[in-house]
């Protein structure tokens, strides 16, 4: 639990999005962990989902486009 709230931290203190991702990553892994530990599987799993795929991937999309538009 304590590095749940380590990794949370993590993010919250990172400001540069693209750079965010990677402690979001981790955290939602840890949390997916710790979801698995207090036999929620099923939380677990969408927890996996959109905190390894949904997620970035929106940042790395609105990023693409915010990008894009400056050019």
């Amino acid at each position: 639990m304590v590095l749940v709230a380590a990794l949370g931290l993590a993010v919250a203190l990172v400001k540069d999005p693209l750079r965010q991702l990677m402690p979001y990553s981790l955290f939602g892994g840890a949390l997916a962990v710790l979801f698995l530990v207090l036999q929620a599987p099923d939380v677990a799993l969408s927890g996996i989902v959109v905190t390894a795929i949904a997620y970035p991937a929106m940042i790395l999309l609105a990023l693409a486009k915010v990008r894009n538009r400056e050019k």
